[in-house]
């Protein structure tokens, strides 16, 4: 079989969950199944600087993965005019006459008439947040207002609300273009039931949405911490640090912590790249009135486990719906319960008292409460360390792919 995967970043340049599920999910096809195939990401000049002449780069020492220049992508109408770049793609399929054409995100690779993939040969775009709902993304952020509240989902008279200078029409066309686009793939995959309920009421057949759910590498989990007197009270971030991801919210709930004379520690692993200059501003101040929190910037993979066993807890305080979360696989593959929002994805993964616990979204006194309950409960964490399910293997995940391409090809052919 011959996949070509199209994602819309690389791992190496940025590491978020999609990128680093999408290409350890090629890499287990290619090296535990025989699948044959490419891994092409599409960059942009805020990652890598474009050689002249060049629109296809190599990246590292793998053969079979490369970067697709592709800088003119049109965020609101989820298309992309720079059809040289994309033409580019052209030789790489033809080469390769690939069986299935998996998207992993319409982000940058949706052309004008609707991609690159061969017509009716792709698998799905794996995150909903970002190709359904894409109009949220500006400027308010992920399905959130630019007021910050939560966004149910778009509607010519909300969505106007939030984009004042586009019309009616606008909105319209870009519901209909994307039916049209999403309407060619074989099956739209999404990684939690929230997100594919998103889709369902937005009026997409049943038949073609289903829950894929990611996987994450086998690992050897992290040692727990040992704790005097059996109180945990180390807290950790995990991630990009954005007003989306909700860090400020736990830097002030931390601030509060402090203030009512409550001994605990939070430690937040991650960068602020491409942050505007006010919110890292705000991001110093909040670091500065919190004196139990700590910063300690960019981690690599390899050092996860290093720094899970310096924390009893993961907190992920995103300030929006959230789909299927990276972060809370890794705190459950180290056997860390996690204190997430109770809406969404986050909260389909975490089992509010079973094993993490639920906090109140975009609220630093609700999320103190609870970060407050998880130290002062005797026994809470225990029950809840002990309740954790090993999350979904990458290799789980590559089967239940590949039956799934199996089944595509074979309804196909029928």
């Amino acid at each position: 079989m011959r996949v070509l995967f199209l994602c819309h970043n690389h791992p190496g340049l940025q590491p978020g969950g999609t990128e680093v599920f999408a290409r350890g999910l090629f890499r287990t096809l290619r090296d535990r199944h025989s699948v044959e195939g490419m891994f092409l990401a599409a960059v942009t000049g805020a990652h890598r600087e474009r050689r002249p002449g060049t629109l296809l780069q190599g990246i590292g020492d793998a053969p079979d993965e490369a970067l697709v220049w592709l800088g003119h992508f049109d965020r609101f109408s989820m298309a992309q005019p720079d059809t040289y770049g994309l033409a580019s793609l052209g030789p790489v399929i033809e080469a390769l006459r690939p069986d299935i054409v998996h998207v992993h995100h319409l982000l940058q690779f949706r052309g004008g008439d609707g991609g690159p993939a061969p017509p009716r040969r792709a698998a799905s775009p794996a995150h909903l947040h970002r190709a359904r709902f894409l109009p949220a993304l500006r400027p308010g952020g992920p399905l959130l207002t630019t007021d910050g509240r939560l966004c149910s989902g778009p509607s010519p008279d909300r969505c106007q609300a939030c984009f004042p200078g586009r019309s009616g029409a606008d909105f319209v066309m870009r519901e209909l273009q994307m039916r049209d686009v999403l309407g060619e793939f074989d099956r739209i995959l999404t990684p939690s039931a929230f997100a594919r309920d998103r889709y369902l009421a937005a009026g997409y057949p049943v038949r073609q949405v289903q829950v894929m759910p990611n996987g994450i590498a086998a690992l050897p989990p992290a040692p727990h911490r040992a704790a005097a007197k059996g109180r945990r009270d180390r807290f950790g971030f995990f991630g990009h640090l954005n007003r989306f991801k909700g860090g400020m919210v736990l830097l002030d709930a931390s601030r509060r912590l402090s203030a009512e004379r409550v001994d605990h520690g939070v430690t937040l692993h991650g960068g602020a790249a491409y942050q505007s200059e006010a919110f890292m501003a705000g991001l110093a101040t909040a670091l500065a009135d919190a004196p139990a929190a700590r910063h300690h910037g960019p981690y690599e993979a390899a050092g996860l486990s290093g720094l899970m066993a310096q924390v009893d807890w993961v907190v992920v305080p995103s300030i929006w719906w959230e789909n299927a979360p990276l972060v809370i696989q890794e705190a459950f593959l180290h056997r860390r319960p996690v204190i997430c929002g109770e809406i969404g994805g986050m909260a389909e993964m975490v089992r509010d008292g079973v094993d993490g616990l639920h906090a109140p979204v975009g609220d630093p006194a609700g999320l103190a409460r609870v970060i407050r309950q998880a130290i002062e409960t005797e026994g809470l964490w225990d029950r809840l360390a002990g309740n954790i399910r090993p999350p979904l293997t990458i290799e789980a995940a590559a089967l239940l792919h590949l039956d799934l391409y199996r089944d595509t090809l074979g309804a196909r052919a029928a």
